[in-house]
């Protein structure tokens, strides 16, 4: 949790830099490139070894980012010396909710029994984008428990609409009933 929580911190910072200089987009891409580098097992390595100078870090994080950023450049170098440059995998994600909230996109997790194809998907994200007053953007997956229809997760809200959630609605009531 408190990992999750110093990414959120991080990512705030980031985007209150990112939104007064008006830059979201190239600090959406720098963080990119970041989280990338950052997957790279032999450079993590490398860069949470003790035994090699900040300064031989400092030279490998230059060459390998390129010309980003100079603060984003300087937010490698601190994550380094403090918080571990694994931590920049959050960061991204969290910059990235920050940025879909600002410019009112909402993602939804839908759940649905077989694969949609992209128009099915665009039609269910603008009904689910009509409910919540927001552009929605989806993330699909298939789960055939759920037997038909979709259930989706959004803005911390949950919309079944399966078959699976009615039958034990029915259940429900049909004990209900009994007693």
């Amino acid at each position: 949790m408190a990992r999750k929580a110093s990414a959120r911190r991080y990512s705030q910072a980031v985007f209150q830099i990112a939104l007064e200089k008006d830059e979201l987009e190239a600090w959406q891409s720098d963080l990119e490139k970041i989280a990338t580098l950052g997957r790279d097992e032999e450079i993590i390595n490398f860069l949470e070894n003790p035994k090699f100078a900040f300064n031989d870090k400092v030279k490998l994080l230059a060459d390998q980012l390129g010309d980003i950023n100079p603060m984003a450049l300087n937010l490698v170098y601190l994550l380094v010396a403090k918080a571990g440059i694994t931590l920049v995998d959050e960061i991204a994600e969290e910059y990235q909710q920050l940025l879909d909230s600002y410019r009112g996109i909402e993602k939804a997790r839908v759940t649905t029994a077989i694969s949609l194809d992209d128009d099915e998907k665009t039609k269910l994200a603008e009904r689910l984008g009509d409910l919540v007053g927001k552009k929605v953007v989806l993330e699909s997956e298939v789960d055939s428990s759920v037997v038909g229809g979709i259930v989706a997760r959004i803005e911390g809200k949950l919309f079944d609409g399966s078959t699976r959630g009615q039958l034990e609605a029915l259940k429900r009531e049909i004990s209900k009933a009994r007693r």
